[in-house]
């Protein structure tokens, strides 16, 4: 086989895997019916196993904050923590799932992050103790985050059976999971209700650069 055709019965060959995929909507509110954003949604094969993807993610210090809020990879992810602001950040974590530190930078990230065990990771930052951000590190490729209206979407699923879970960082208790079954070009829409308090804003002294 020539290499022309070669690259042409490749191509061919994820379209059609491509086609074959199925897709899963979810829908995350708290008790009271209202939507929940910054949910992690992910869909884990019944099957086990599942396909490992070589993945790279950014979390960015912006104006005093973790951006995003709330991150969701696989397990195996590499990490960056850019800092945009113009004063110093020292990021660190003591979860279980990851213990790392990153002392004071600015611009690009010294360092990366291998995240390479499922669970959820608080990160914090040693000189402004309000910034708070969470690493949501999943045993799968299938996986999304709600966004203001409470939604999101799964893409690119192979047919078949999967467990769908969910996570919030205000949660006051774990939502069940559920069995779905997801069928070659489908759609499956799901929803999930959380009991999950209202994020509250912590209190951000103004910016002083003398003071970081």
């Amino acid at each position: 086989m020539t290499m022309s055709r070669l690259v042409l019965a490749v191509g061919l060959a994820l379209a059609a895997n491509a086609t074959r995929a199925g897709s899963l909507d979810v829908q995350v509110r708290d008790a009271g019916g209202n939507p929940l954003g910054d949910a992690a949604v992910y869909a884990v094969p019944a099957s086990g196993g599942g396909e490992t993807r070589s993945a790279r993610a950014a979390i960015e210090q912006v104006d005093r904050e973790f951006v995003p809020y709330v991150t969701v990879i696989q397990a195996g992810t590499t990490v960056t923590f850019p800092n945009r602001d113009p004063i110093l950040h020292h990021v660190y974590s003591f979860s279980p799932a990851k213990s790392f530190e990153i002392k004071l930078y600015t611009g690009k990230s010294p360092s990366e992050v291998v995240f390479d065990k499922p669970g959820v990771v608080t990160l914090g930052c040693n000189i402004h103790d309000w910034m708070v951000g969470y690493v949501v590190v999943v045993p799968t490729a299938h996986f999304a985050r709600t966004d203001s209206t409470g939604g999101a979407r799964i893409r690119d699923l192979p047919p078949g059976a999967y467990e769908l879970r969910a996570w919030h960082p205000q949660q006051r208790k774990g939502a069940q999971a559920q069995s779905v079954q997801v069928d070659a070009a489908g759609t499956v829409k799901t929803s999930f209700e959380i009991d999950a308090a209202s994020r509250k804003t912590r209190f951000k002294p103004p910016l002083d650069r003398l003071k970081y």
